[in-house]
């Protein structure tokens, strides 16, 4: 009787700590480049600034965001399980799928670009040196890594005016915070600059822009949540909670009653001034942030179709088994208020 006791107390006892572990929330590992315009590394202190937007976070997962540089760099570290959410491009999607054999799904919009009526993402060079795209000939054009969007939005417009790397142009790979410096101080004659820094750009006459991220795709599905298959058959019920969260943080970021808030907490977080960012961030003066945070799998076939098409990618993969909206679309249907 006693040892049937004990086995029964040690059952108990073993079960409550298998349901404890059980109950850990999920570390979600998410790196990132820049912000705004990628949420990893805002999320973990959301909390602290509107305490009703992540009403999941700390109890199903935790996001561990990881700087990385972006394009090839993080696409390498999904492939070697460095990371497990990762901020990718159209481009990464057909590399990931083509040459690492990986097994990936689309799972959630970040931003997409050259969205009619919202911000456009320009190259940038100084106005008294180059008059068109051909004076580019020869000349360094920054980019802020391979595989990413702008590096294929150089190589498709340069392209298209009878220039190819690397007899034509050099591309060197930069920070988007160390472009315009390196600009101004010729170590690049083009440099692709994103949000704040185009606006210290429009405000010096000797710079200009050149061409657009447009010029080359039209509207782009810049960059996406991305994830293994198998992380995400796995995680399923962790990652539609964090989509569920997202959307609320996006509507507490677009919304005039809260975007203060948000914009402070941007600020508190680059260091960079409140008044920096009031003018344009969270607004149409903003890349897209689609509501719902679902990718427009119609667009992003187009980006790849285009890409492939002036050979930037090895192929013109389907999009569609790839991109898995249900999990956003599930959580878009929680998010009652």
């Amino acid at each position: 009787m006693f040892k049937q006791g004990a086995a029964a107390f040690i059952a108990v006892i073993a079960s409550i700590g298998f349901g404890s572990a059980q109950a850990d929330p999920l570390v979600i590992r998410a790196d990132w480049n820049i912000t705004p315009g990628q949420f990893a590394p805002l999320i973990p202190g959301v909390m602290q600034y509107a305490p009703n937007v992540f009403r999941h976070y700390g109890k199903s997962y935790i996001v561990e965001p990881l700087k990385m540089q972006g394009g090839g760099a993080t696409l390498t570290a999904l492939a070697v399980d460095g990371t497990d959410l990762s901020t990718l491009s159209p481009q990464a999607l057909v590399l990931g799928v083509v040459n690492a054999k990986l097994d990936l799904r689309v799972i959630g919009q970040q931003i997409s670009t050259e969205v009619p009526g919202y911000l456009q993402t320009y190259f940038w060079v100084r106005a008294n040196e180059i008059k068109q795209v051909e004076d580019l000939k020869g000349k360094v054009i920054g980019v802020s890594a391979r595989g990413s969007n702008v590096d294929s939005a150089a190589h498709m417009v340069m392209a298209k005016h009878n220039l190819t790397e690397p007899k034509d142009f050099q591309v060197l790979e930069i920070g988007f915070p160390t472009q315009l410096p390196a600009l101004i101080d010729k170590r690049l004659d083009a440099a692709v600059l994103v949000p704040p820094f185009h606006l210290r750009a429009r405000n010096n006459p000797d710079l200009k822009p050149i061409f657009s991220v447009g010029d080359a795709f039209g509207p782009v599905e810049t960059l996406m949540w991305m994830a293994k298959a198998d992380y995400v058959a796995k995680n399923r019920a962790a990652l539609v909670d964090f989509l569920e969260d997202n959307i609320r943080m996006r509507r507490w970021m677009f919304d005039p009653k809260t975007r203060p808030d948000a914009i402070k907490q941007l600020s508190d977080f680059t260091k960079i001034p409140v008044e920096g960012f009031t003018e344009w961030v969270y607004t149409t003066g903003d890349y897209y942030y689609e509501p719902h945070a679902l990718v427009d799998v119609d667009r992003l076939q187009k980006n790849i179709d285009t890409m492939k098409a002036v050979d930037i990618v090895p192929a013109a993969i389907k999009v569609a088994p790839y991109v898995d909206m249900s999990l956003a679309k599930e959580a878009v249907a929680r998010v009652t208020d």
